[in-house]
């Protein structure tokens, strides 16, 4: 028999932060936030919010090949999602071909596999660029993927002016927490602002990068950590382009931010409340950037994978749901749901389904977007959000007073913080003073695993790896293999210099130079990187 439930009588936040026993303070004291669409924008960016626009429904998806991945697009869109996003493989996401000993094994598994110009044909094909917003994935490789987008815009007769979505870019999250890079930290950045130039002149409605603290999260961080950090690294990437000589206010409208989406339900509302009112300040008095779109942060959210457990599955439907409902709450512009199998493989079609349904039950039957700000002026959320500002704004001062997040992530700072997060939150599980449904509490003798209970599991088999290979093969015996080499030469001397790389990567995509091809040309320049311990 189940332990009968108790009360959670925690007084405190998962970040930590001390929570009265009640709030009775009046509003005018807790910050005063304003009203929706004003400045400093803790109540929302826009002053209708939903009841103009719903958020984009972007489910990430992609498995095996670019066929089979094409097929799950064309499904999602017909299931009424309203915008695409592409999960690489863990090759792609390296830098590296399919038949590189280190792609053994990982071809097609956790994401699609991208090896050149023709892999990205097939991933779109029938898909019309200039209609669909898409979003990608990628970040050491990042302006490689790109440059194989707008390719295949090219070749699809459509202008680049008309082309929206976001390329999540982020590097310095990689060295913080998810760890694929594949070039040191300060070429890397290079390579990014590269990409911020490129797209200021010549691909004006793409976000050139999607500044992510959702890995960061998933790596342990707690929310606050989540939020400072990542507010610190978009800092980062606009000292960068500032010192490339861009005006603030040529780019920064199109900077995206993307976080996660957790349990506490209040500190996530709190959190993205939090977020917006800080980058405004930032990008105001920091940055001096004189236009409001400059000034307003706008945000993709994912629900928590980390948060997803293989134990009773079911119950991550509804952990799915709360959490889409905060991001809702907090105000995102774009949402992806997980699925409820996602703790033991990539999403069967049943399930992406449903974690879509979810989306669209809240958007339709809630009634949640009929108010831009519904919880605006509670006493609670309100002085948590100027708790968890404050919070944050603490350790964006002190990355500051490191030199800046280079600095910082060179020295461990980030690192560390969130690897002592990560132990006490596993403590917290472990000792029952955090309570995981199913997991430490509720939990139910004999448990069978998923194939038992009947939840379909999505099979990724060997034969996606064969294919990809073989497609490869095919790729570079129909290739010029003279206009192959001479554009990599080019590229390599690109990065030699100071141009902008991101001509030259156009150049070696439309040769179809492979993605290892291209990334090995820039590593021969810029050199790999190994993290080193800190702990």
């Amino acid at each position: 028999m189940a332990a009968p439930p108790t009360a959670n009588t925690s007084c405190r936040t998962l970040s930590g932060l001390p929570l009265d026993p009640v709030y009775t303070q009046s509003v005018d004291d807790l910050g005063k936030p304003g009203a929706p669409g004003q400045f400093p924008y803790t109540r929302g960016i826009h002053e209708s919010m939903y009841r103009g626009r719903l958020w984009t429904m972007r489910q990430f998806a992609g498995f095996a090949t670019a066929e089979e991945t094409n097929a799950r697009f064309r499904y999602l869109l017909e299931q009424g999602q309203t915008g695409l996003s592409v999960a690489f493989d863990l090759p792609t996401l390296m830098g590296v071909d399919p038949d590189h000993p280190t792609a053994l094994g990982e071809v097609g598994k956790c994401g699609v596999a991208i090896s050149s110009l023709a892999d990205m044909e097939t991933l779109f094909q029938g898909i019309p660029l200039g209609d669909v917003t898409v979003s990608m994935t990628i970040n050491s490789p990042a302006s490689v993927l790109w440059a194989m987008y707008l390719a295949v815009a090219e070749k699809q007769g459509v202008d680049w002016a008309r082309l929206s979505g976001t390329l999540q870019n982020d590097i310095l999250k990689e060295y913080i927490a998810q760890k694929e890079y594949i070039y040191p930290p300060r070429p890397s950045m290079r390579l990014v602002t590269d990409s911020i130039e490129f797209a200021t002149e010549r691909v004006p409605r793409f976000n050139p990068i999607s500044v992510s603290g959702y890995h960061i999260r998933e790596a342990g961080s707690t929310a606050v950590q989540e939020l400072a950090f990542t507010l610190r690294d978009g800092i980062e990437y606009v000292e960068h382009a500032l010192d490339r000589g861009l005006p603030v206010d040529s780019f920064a409208p199109r900077l995206s931010f993307f976080f996660n989406a957790h349990n506490d339900f209040f500190e996530e509302i709190a959190k993205y409340r939090a977020a917006r009112k800080i980058w405004a300040y930032v990008m105001r008095d920091r940055f001096h950037a004189a236009s409001q779109s400059s000034w307003k942060l706008r945000f993709h959210a994912q629900t928590a994978g980390c948060s997803l457990t293989w134990q009773q599955p079911r119950n991550n439907i509804v952990r799915t749901s709360i959490q889409a409902m905060a991001a809702v709450l907090g105000g995102c512009q774009s949402l992806h749901t997980n699925s409820l199998d996602e703790a033991y493989a990539l999403p069967s079609e049943d399930a992406v389904t449903l974690a879509l349904r979810t989306q669209q039950v809240i958007a339709y039957e809630t009634g949640v977007t009929a108010e831009p700000d519904p919880l605006g002026g509670s006493y609670f959320l309100e002085r948590l959000t100027l708790d968890v500002e404050a919070a944050a704004n603490g350790y964006i001062r002190r990355i500051d007073d490191l030199g800046g997040m280079i600095p910082a992530i060179e020295r461990g700072f980030p690192q560390s913080e969130i690897a002592q997060a990560s132990y006490e939150y596993q403590r917290e599980i472990e000792q029952g003073e955090q309570v995981i449904v199913g997991v430490n509490k509720f939990t139910e003798e004999g448990e069978q695993p998923a194939d038992v209970q009947k939840i379909e599991v999505l099979q990724i088999d060997e034969t996606a790896a064969r294919k990809q290979i073989e497609r490869l093969d095919s790729v570079k015996k129909r290739r010029t293999a003279g206009e192959v080499a001479k554009t990599l030469g080019a590229l390599r001397r690109a990065a030699e210099g100071t141009q902008n790389t991101m001509p030259y990567i156009l150049d070696a995509v439309r040769a179809y130079a492979t993605v290892g091809e291209i990334c090995g040309a820039l590593k021969d320049v810029f050199g790999g990187y190994t993290e080193t311990s800190f702990l």
